[in-house]
């Protein structure tokens, strides 16, 4: 009996060592250097997206952009995913289909999308520019990044509104209906709180996503900076690794914070 015990525990053991080098190679390790380096210039090097105002607006400039990204994404994906899922017309699936692409699209094709459509050769400005209105763009401030980020992020909430929707209990409206409840009774008494769920994920994975987004970013933000972009330049054009380090650890604490709140609360332990 030992002898079997010896044998599954050598073979569990085989099988679990390539797991734990991975994770010591490509996460631990990695991490362990990220926090260690902002020390190597000091400790107030870790702070230094607070008071530094660069950086400091760096960082208000990737939230705000976030926070008004994830709320449209939810107002504008949840009302044309319950639609989706509570309606049923020719050419639903080829509509959830079209909407839902967009999900196969890097963020840089998104950003030159955006380009296509008010880039200094884009068509607004040429057509402003037929009218003789000059050249009208937007591509490369804060508008240009929202309209990219929300293109990105609209499939997901969609796509999760849809399913969220679709596997509501329909009896709870109908006893409420029967009830005498009106339509917005109803929606405050039964659908948010059905929803709720697929509401914190959804809104967690957006806002995470906007947060920590590079392709669409790096794109578009010529303009309005960003901190992913922030991030990018100090240690690429400039090989300022621990001011680099100390940047993406600021950014890792707070889409690492928003998406254990959405866990806490919605109960998921998948999110993130």
């Amino acid at each position: 009996m030992r002898n079997n015990d010896v044998r599954v525990n050598r073979v569990l053991l085989v099988c679990v060592a390539p797991v734990v080098t991975f994770f010591c190679a490509f996460w631990l390790l990695p991490i362990a250097r990220l926090l260690a380096l902002p020390a190597e210039k000091g400790w107030e090097m870790y702070f230094v997206v607070l008071t530094d105002s660069k950086y400091l607006m760096s960082l208000l400039n990737t939230l705000l952009l976030s926070v008004l990204v994830t709320l449209l994404t939810l107002i504008v994906g949840g009302g044309v995913g319950i639609f989706l899922a509570r309606t049923e017309f020719l050419g639903r699936r080829l509509l959830i289909s079209l909407l839902t692409l967009p999900l196969s699209f890097p963020g840089v094709i998104v950003g030159f999308f955006i380009i296509l459509l008010g880039g200094r050769q884009g068509t607004i400005a040429n057509f402003a520019d037929d009218m003789g209105w000059g050249r009208w763009t937007f591509a490369y401030g804060f508008l240009g990044l929202f309209l990219a980020y929300l293109y990105f992020s609209l499939p997901r909430a969609i796509s999760s509104y849809t399913a969220a929707a679709e596997s509501m209990n329909s009896s709870l409206e109908e006893v409420a209906r029967s009830l005498g409840a009106s339509r917005l009774q109803v929606i405050r008494d039964v659908w948010i709180p059905e929803l709720a769920p697929a509401t914190l994920a959804c809104g967690a994975i957006v806002f995470a996503t906007a947060m920590g987004a590079f392709g669409t970013a790096f794109t578009l933000a010529s303009k309005f900076e960003v901190l992913p972009i922030s991030i990018y330049n100090e240690f690429t054009n400039y090989a300022n690794f621990s001011l680099a380090a100390s940047l993406s650890i600021a950014l890792g604490l707070v889409t690492s914070l928003t998406l254990a709140l959405a866990r806490r609360f919605s109960n998921d332990p998948v999110i993130g």
